[in-house]
């Protein structure tokens, strides 16, 4: 059977000091690149890690300290293997979980630039384990009806990835899956986007799980207290947690993922408060001129001056004359003088 490609499809697989992805370090890497017209081509490197495999891992996959000695560093290798990809979907027996974080890490660590976007990923363990859940040897005796020579040499498990595919299109090229939500299809199709789609159901954002999508596509976290919850809301309730995991043990393409998820959320808090800045000027320059016309007209307070010229006006002014006063009040009419008026006048003036 021939794949169905639209672009090259690279099945690669690597061998390491050890499983955990941001310490251990790659030892071989093998890539087999599938092209549109059927074509293959194979490349091949072991890796001198810079640092000693532990026996029981050199026990699994067969490399020991003095075979890769002499060997290249992936600092020298990577910037082939960056160039041999380009352009291609990658395709891989765990690959998702381990072999992609794993190599992105690498890249990261050496500064040799390869980028994930835009690119199908085709795990091929996660179709097997959700038709049949084995292992790659007994997938490659059960589809392809042999054993896998040289196991756990990156060569041989490699190849037996591609063969595996192979058997498992034609196997279930019409067999209906159930999910877990009761959803029927035919997923394992000869098709990329099919089968990417069918071997990324957790949907993970840095490929080593800490990170993943939720059913809206929203970035959510995978561990620890802040499992199941929005990325950027934690980073709303608690920015001292991105610190935190870019201070911490986590492979650097997990970092490198969280770092785009806080620039996205901050691009948006600056947008945000544009947006609301602008609606407080619009608000206030729309708010209504008072019209004076209709207003009623204040009458203005009396100033200083005029209050104290009132006073004065009020102190000057004539009191209403009194009984006693009234003979001598020039604002009334002259009485006619009478014999009483002249005896009182002659009492004052003594004439």
């Amino acid at each position: 059977m021939k794949l169905n490609l639209k672009r090259p499809l690279a099945f690669f697989d690597l061998e390491a000091t050890g499983i955990t992805i941001g310490s251990d370090r790659i030892v071989e890497i093998a890539v087999l690149k599938v092209f549109p017209d059927g074509s293959k081509e194979m490349k091949n490197q072991r890796i001198n890690p810079e640092m000693p495999i532990p026996l029981e891992t050199s026990l699994i996959h067969g490399i020991y300290d003095e075979d890769i000695k002499d060997a290249p560093t992936f600092k020298q290798a990577g910037p082939v293997f960056a160039a041999f990809l380009e352009g291609c979907d990658l395709a891989g027996y765990n690959s998702n979980k381990f072999d992609i974080p794993m190599l992105m890490d690498e890249f990261l660590r050496v500064g040799v630039p390869f980028d994930l976007d835009n690119r199908k990923f085709v795990d091929v363990q996660n179709v097997f384990h959700q038709m049949e859940q084995r292992t790659l040897k007994a997938a490659y005796r059960f589809y392809c009806g042999k054993d896998i020579e040289n196991a756990h040499s990156a060569d041989a498990d490699t190849t037996a990835t591609y063969e595996v595919l192979l058997g498992q299109l034609e196997r279930y090229k019409e067999t209906e899956f159930k999910d877990k939500k009761g959803n029927v299809s035919v997923p394992v199709q000869n098709d990329i986007d099919a089968l990417h789609k069918f071997t990324n159901l957790h949907n993970p954002v840095d490929f080593a799980g800490r990170l993943v999508f939720n059913d809206k596509g929203i970035e959510v976290f995978n561990f620890g207290k802040h499992k199941g919850k929005c990325v950027e809301d934690v980073f709303h309730a608690e920015p001292s947690y991105y610190s935190w995991m870019q201070n911490g043990d986590f492979p650097l393409y997990t970092k490198k993922c969280l770092e785009k998820i806080w620039v996205k959320w901050n691009e948006k808090k600056v947008l945000i408060k544009k947006s609301t800045e602008k609606k407080v000027v619009a608000e206030i320059v729309n708010v209504p001129v008072p019209n004076h016309s209709a207003t009623p007209r204040l009458v203005a307070p009396k100033k200083d001056n005029d209050v104290v010229r009132q006073k004065n006006q009020e102190v000057a002014k004539p009191k209403e004359p009194d009984a006693q006063r009234s003979l001598f009040n020039k604002n009334e009419p002259a009485a006619p003088l009478t014999d009483s008026m002249l005896e009182e006048l002659k009492k004052k003036f003594g004439k």
